[in-house]
């Protein structure tokens, strides 16, 4: 079986979720060729694991300020620019497209009738027992036709419904790595870098490691400026304290699976975050702000730890159920990937 794997570039939990499963793929030996797009070629990093990949404009959204800016993301669109890379993809040599959340593939599999079957967190919200809020037949429409799939299936931190799948998260590079207490991990990518370092100038007592778009490697007092690096923001999130960050999926997953306490503050007017931070505080996994408030981060620094949830490290039964083409049978599948889960005080 020859398989085009599709990736939503924009921000990394996409491809970080892409990382576990080229190398269960690379393990079998499947044959795999790999598509992103959501940003620009030169911003992507550490991508050795996808060999000679390639990447297209595809859509994003465009954020200001911490919020996302719907007329500047509709500015930025180059819908002509998507037509084509749709119509100029050829996929009549692959017998599946694998997708997670990535519009070129599935809409150019869709027209040469090639099957899809999509895996992502937007997935799970197409199903009406995971907690949404407001304008949910819209959102529904919105994420059902921005890359359309036969098959959906949804990633999310507790089996809503069957066609829902725990998140795959990779074991930590440094086992039982021996925390540090007053090492905060930050990732706020979609804030001002400026912003950020006058939020945390007035908590000296910790030290913070700021990873972002941004920002060089150098010190200020505290806060340690890291620029993007997978290694390096994984060495710091396996003995940090606690994590601050945006409510993306796949950050707040790894830090679960870690028992990390975690203080979100969502994009603004971006639906999925805003879920997400409402979820997580639902389950009492997360502190939630709506802007960099010294309060809450004054408060959360109190806080105990979160109980660590154990996620499946190896994909090993979605794969075979890839190859095995028996796409509509997915409650075997959901069933054996939930036992994996649990919890550990």
């Amino acid at each position: 079986m020859r398989i085009l794997y599709g990736i939503q570039g924009t921000g990394n939990g996409h491809i970080t979720r892409a990382r576990v499963m080229a190398s269960s793929f690379k393990a079998l030996g499947v044959d795999v060729d790999y598509v992103f797009s959501g940003r620009s070629q030169q911003d992507y990093f550490d991508m050795d694991e996808f060999a000679d990949y390639r990447t297209f404009r595809g859509l994003s959204f465009t954020s200001q300020g911490g919020q996302v800016s719907h007329l500047q993301t509709l500015k930025n669109a180059r819908l002509c620019q998507l037509a084509h890379d749709i119509n100029q993809l050829n996929l009549q040599h692959y017998d599946l497209v694998f997708n997670d959340f990535e519009p070129i593939t599935a809409w150019a599999a869709k027209r040469q009738g090639i099957p899809v079957i999509g895996m992502s967190h937007q997935a799970a919200f197409l199903s009406d027992q995971v907690p949404m809020f407001g304008m949910r037949f819209f959102r529904r429409a919105l994420i059902k036709h921005y890359a359309p799939a036969d098959v959906h299936l949804g990633v999310h931190w507790r089996p809503f419904a069957d066609n829902i799948i725990p998140p795959f998260i990779a074991p930590h590079q440094h086992k039982n790595p021996v925390m540090v207490e007053n090492k905060v991990l930050v990732y706020l990518p979609f804030e001002e870098l400026d912003n950020i370092i006058d939020y945390l100038k007035d908590f000296p007592e910790r030290e913070f490691y700021c990873y972002h778009p941004d920002a060089k490697n150098y010190s200020l007092g505290n806060i340690h400026l890291r620029s993007p690096s997978r290694s390096g923001f994984l060495d710091d999130l396996g003995n940090a304290g606690g994590v601050i960050g945006n409510a993306g999926f796949e950050l707040a997953s790894e830090a679960l699976q870690l028992g990390k306490k975690l203080l979100l503050k969502p994009l603004g007017k971006q639906f999925e975050q805003g879920i997400n931070a409402q979820t997580l505080l639902s389950m009492g996994a997360a502190h939630v702000m709506n802007y960099l408030n010294p309060y809450a981060l004054d408060d959360w620094l109190c806080a105990p730890q979160n109980k660590q949830i154990h996620f499946p490290s190896d994909p090993l039964p979605l794969v075979n159920w890839l190859i095995d083409k028996n796409w509509q049978d997915i409650r075997q599948l959901h069933n054996v990937l939930w036992q994996q889960v649990a919890q550990r005080a």
